[in-house]
């Protein structure tokens, strides 16, 4: 789509550009005066179609790699460094100051977020402000873990006070689909824990994370974050290679996850907490509300061009119904708007990645190859930064489309007449995240949920698949997730329970309540925070 810069809003442009030169390592904004990697956006700003320049960003290499990894292990400094002892009113004060710092960056953000990765207004600004909220609800659940464990218990003649303490340092590489809200969901807890982080963003979505690297320096003390900027296989692997980092935090695919682990040399120390690819699958069953799961197949396929791993990325659909479906479902998709972020309405919007539209467009040719056809009117209609949702019916088993996770404008459409044709594919798949379940029969319903929740690991009745609400769990089986993320579960994830244990006893007992009342110890306390 192409533009002029006299037609963007005055709110949205970018005025200049931004040429980043600095990196946070050991509590410095440290000037770089090496390498820069052009930022570009698919988003056009002139009448004929060209590329949008935003910036420029830090091309690291492996020395710095090495640099920001000892200044999270000197920080952590095998859990006797300042944050990994704090206690945990302090770290929550860090956190509290950050957020606030955060919430000023707002509208920094949100326009990079437009520009940087083609995402709507709309959604830019709820994944700011989802962000915020997660941060929030972080801090209030870390802060009942700790009402929770401010007691002693006592079993066979012995004392516990069982906290959860830190695992050690961390590499953090988030996602370019949500570079901030799905980056932060591992950093936050990561780092309210006690743990030391290196964090690299994410190819796509990486100007955006400038906006608040004075927040992080300001709010945490010296090498608990280190922020790098730089080519993944140039930086992570060096870091991996090391064996200093104690947990991998990464949300991405499956492929990178395994590279990664493979280069660490003591694995069985290395703590994973992986969100990873999925091929959700929606089943529409012969009494499902039509109108519904149209609408709710639109939301799951197309939110955000269905780049999201909880996407909708296959429809089975009962050849009762399928026609009838079909015909509404092209209709509605037809009916999207095609437009730049900021445009009201607007639901589809450029592509972030330039080869993505050719890659789609293979998909469409295979599956066409093979039989499939485009029941959508624009279904594959082609610009210079997008191609149009393309509807695909029917679609068999030997489509790369059928297959391959999309992560794009394409919807699979699959007819079945027997329920366990959906249920043996997902069997055989080698992801299990979420499934969509559209009907109302709870005779028919009852056994597919039993079935269904050891196949996945959420289903979602009548609606599309997501993540939130936030405090809810977050995995997936197989090749889909390792770990738990949500708002309790990743404070569980990013830490380990440890304690204190003593013999009662009169001896005993006059020290720990000594230590008690005197309040020598971060660790072994009864107080607890409001």
């Amino acid at each position: 789509m192409t533009t002029t810069f006299s037609e963007i809003p005055e709110a949205y442009k970018i005025n200049s550009l931004l040429h980043q030169k600095s990196y946070l390592v050991s509590g410095e904004l440290k000037q770089w005066q090496g390498a820069t990697s052009e930022v570009y956006s698919t988003i056009s700003s002139t009448q004929d179609y060209k590329p949008t320049l935003l910036g420029t960003v830090p091309e690291l290499g492996g020395n710095e790699a090495i640099e920001a990894l000892n200044a999270a292990h000197e920080a952590y400094d095998n859990g006797q460094g300042l944050w990994p002892t704090m206690k945990v009113v302090d770290r929550i004060a860090c956190m509290e100051t950050f957020v606030k710092l955060m919430k000023t960056k707002r509208e920094e953000v949100v326009k990079l977020l437009m520009w940087e990765i083609g995402k709507n207004l709309p959604d830019s600004e709820k994944e700011f402000d989802r962000t915020v909220d997660y941060i929030y609800d972080t801090i209030e659940a870390y802060k009942q873990i700790d009402r929770d464990s401010a007691k002693f218990e006592k079993n066979d003649g012995v004392y516990a006070h069982i906290r959860r303490g830190p695992l050690g340092v961390v590499l953090c590489l988030g996602p370019y689909n949500y570079p901030l809200n799905e980056t932060f969901t591992l950093l936050i807890p990561a780092l309210i824990m006690g743990n030391t982080v290196i964090f690299k963003p994410a190819k796509l979505g990486v100007l955006l994370i400038y906006p608040l690297l004075e927040a992080f320096q300001k709010s945490f003390p010296k090498g608990v974050v280190n922020i790098i900027y730089g080519r993944g296989r140039v930086l992570a692997a060096p870091i991996m290679e090391s064996g200093k980092v104690d947990v991998l935090a990464l949300i991405g695919n499956s492929k990178s996850a395994n590279i990664l682990q493979e280069k660490h040399p003591k694995k069985n120390r290395l703590r994973l907490v992986l969100g990873l690819e999925a091929k959700n699958p929606a089943i529409v069953l012969p009494d499902a509300d039509l109108d519904l799961a149209v609408d709710e197949c639109i939301t799951g396929t197309l939110s955000f061009n269905g780049q999201r791993c909880t996407a909708l990325k296959i429809l089975y659909v009962h050849e009762s119904v399928v026609e009838e479906f079909n015909r509404r479902f092209s209709y509605k998709v037809d009916s999207l708007k095609f437009g730049n972020p900021w445009e009201p309405g607007v639901k589809l919007t450029p592509l972030p990645e330039v080869d993505k539209p050719a890659y789609i467009q293979e998909l469409i040719d295979d599956a066409i190859s093979k039989g499939a056809k485009i029941l959508n009117k624009k279904g594959g209609e082609t610009s210079e930064n997008f191609i149009y949702p393309a509807v695909l019916y029917p679609v068999k088993k030997d489509m790369r489309v059928f297959i391959e996770e999309q992560f794009g404008p394409v919807i699979p459409v699959v007819s079945f007449s027997d329920i366990e044709e959906p249920l043996d594919d997902m069997a055989e798949s080698n992801y299990g995240q979420q499934v969509s379940l559209f009907g109302k029969n709870v005779n028919t319903l009852s056994p597919l949920i039993d079935t269904l929740v050891n196949l996945v690991c959420r289903v979602n009745l009548n609606s599309s698949c997501q993540r939130g609400p936030d405090v809810y769990p977050f995995t997936g089986r197989k090749d889909s997730a390792v770990s738990t993320l949500s708002v309790h579960d990743a404070l569980r994830s990013f830490s380990i329970r440890t304690f204190v244990a003593s013999k009662d006893n009169e001896y005993n007992n006059a020290i720990l309540n000594e230590l008690l009342n005197k309040k020598t110890s971060n660790f072994i306390s009864t107080d607890y925070i409001l």
